[in-house]
């Protein structure tokens, strides 16, 4: 169990030497790369070493690693096969290495390579371990997160970045084994330190295969150098392949328009789709930060049972059904597992109608009024109580077209009443909604579109733990794809007169045409 935590508590997943091998090689064939110097800063049992060796055989080689165990086992497995004096090993913390003076003392071309922990600094400082840099805001944090450095982040996150900074005072490779979003981030804050000084390419990498874990990882290669045979010029693009033997180019990763996108070709075929939609806006569902009071079971009529198994008979006046994003995921919209105690039509409504409204609903409340005064949320401080947030005129609309933020998939659905009152959705799904059947399966239909899904498929990356934001949905312009449909008449039809939110706006589809929208 010691071993096992140590090796959880350290990031610990020793790269297979097959893995290093092909990765090194790719560096060499495809990126044409001949450093001077190769730095392995968390070298492990030495699989990065012993390929960079093995393929770089005039390089200088210097691995460096916090596991004294290790590095005795990577030097032994070096000294059997090559030179002694091509390569030196140090045990050394990453966190406490005097890195300028090393790298002022080690001139020319410099590829850093490896395999950086795989883990992030809650999960450390739940260990209690020390194996982490000093707290920083190197992610341009705002607030309390940015003077305490308490937020969470990938430690290869942290370490990427140092080694940018290494790269923005010379030239050289960044070449490491890391979470694919991990690699996004990174490419975001190398424009900022480097501009477009720099060319970028993804392998992603079987993780089951060669590590036994699901994660969707990558081998991520940053260079200034811009001879390689991937890179012609230096672009802030990145081409992601298949993987580290393939020249297949899944997609391609770029900023247009001010926007990060997953594929810039797809992006490129269909941004004329983009812009603002003025009459449907997309919301997430209710928020209340309560499940065991605030959904319930039905067991009979009028009766329900709460998360406790409590049986109670509550006037249905405040409850309706309820559909969560795993329902929406898996398609489960025609009837409902749960329902959901509502207790405001209106975000700030007071809630003590509800004491002559349901006399019952409201006693259940009081009985419960300790688990409710708990909810950590700042949102409900100086509210109402038992107040609850995303829940408007909208909510109370009887079709919706709602798709889960949480599924790796863009499934949108059509959900209509449920026991004849209106479905409410959870705060992971993202939907529109409207008053007719009608307009609900004609939104449907333009969204579930190939112009639609593809557009925004350009825009999602599946790895992030909410792939479908709200931010992402409302850059599609339904007026912009009723009109690649033919389908613009029957569109501005819907949308004549329509009044949007609770002010009652009043705007016409036609508002939309010359509109646009950018984050």
């Amino acid at each position: 169990m010691a071993k096992s935590l140590d090796k959880w508590q350290f990031g610990d997943f020793q790269t297979p030497d097959e893995l290093a091998n092909l990765a090194i090689r790719v560096l060499k064939k495809r990126h044409d790369l001949n450093p001077d110097i190769i730095i392995e800063p968390t070298c492990g049992k030495g699989a990065f070493l012993r390929a960079s060796l093995h393929e770089f055989k005039y390089s200088k080689v210097v691995g460096f690693d916090i596991n004294e165990e290790y590095v005795e086992e990577a030097r032994k497995s070096l000294s059997r096969k090559f030179e002694s004096n091509n390569v030196d090993i140090y045990v050394e913390d990453f966190f406490g290495m005097n890195w300028g003076s090393f790298l002022a003392s080690s001139p020319g071309y410099i590829l850093i390579v490896g395999n950086p922990p795989w883990v992030t600094s809650s999960e450390l400082s739940i260990l209690n371990s020390k194996n982490l840099p000093s707290k920083s805001n190197f992610q341009s944090r705002r607030g309390i997160e940015a003077i305490t450095g308490s937020s969470n982040f990938d430690i290869s996150e942290w370490m990427l970045l140092q080694h940018i900074e290494w790269l923005s005072k010379r030239e050289g490779t960044i070449a490491l084994l890391c979470k694919h979003s991990v690699a996004r981030k990174v490419i975001q804050q190398a424009r900022v330190k480097l501009g477009n000084r720099f060319s970028v390419s993804i392998y992603l990498i079987d993780t089951k295969a060669f590590f036994g874990a699901s994660v969707e990882a990558c081998f991520f290669v940053l260079s200034t150098n811009n001879n390689s045979s991937v890179n012609k010029s230096p672009s802030s693009d990145c081409k992601v392949y298949r993987d580290l033997e393939s020249n297949q180019i899944l997609y391609v990763i770029g900023e247009r328009d001010g926007l990060i996108l997953k594929d810039t070709k797809k992006y490129e075929k269909w941004k004329h789709l983009s812009g603002q939609n003025l009459k449907y806006i997309w919301r997430s569902g209710i928020k209340h930060d309560c499940s065991k009071v605030m959904e319930l079971e039905q067991v009979e009529d009028g009766f329900f049972l709460n998360g406790m198994r409590r049986k109670y008979f509550l006037e249905k006046e405040y409850i309706y059904p309820l559909l969560k994003s795993s329902d929406i995921g898996n398609a489960r919209i025609e009837s409902c597992r749960k329902f959901v105690l509502v207790t405001q039509r209106l975000v700030g409504e007071d809630t003590g109608i509800i004491k002559d409204k349901a006399p019952n609903t409201w006693q259940y409340l009081l009985e419960h009024d300790e688990l409710l005064k708990k909810r950590k949320s700042s949102i409900y401080k100086n509210k109402p109580p038992y107040s609850i947030f995303g829940v408007g005129d909208y909510s109370f609309k009887k079709w919706k077209v709602a798709i889960s933020s949480l599924y790796k998939k863009l499934d949108f659905y059509l959900v209509g009443p449920i026991e004849n009152k209106p479905v409410m959705l959870d705060d992971t799904v993202n939907f529109l909604s409207f008053e007719t059947e009608k307009e609900a399966e004609f939104v449907h239909g333009i969204l579930t579109s190939k112009q639609s899904l593809e557009f925004l498929d350009s825009m999602i990356f599946w790895d992030n733990k909410r792939p479908i934001t709200i931010e992402i949905l409302k850059r599609l312009s339904l007026h912009s794809v009723a009109k690649e449909l033919d389908l613009l008449q029957e569109y501005l039809e819907l949308a004549k007169a329509t009044r949007v939110g609770s002010g009652g706006q009043l705007e016409l589809g036609l508002a939309e045409q010359s509109s646009s929208y950018r984050v």
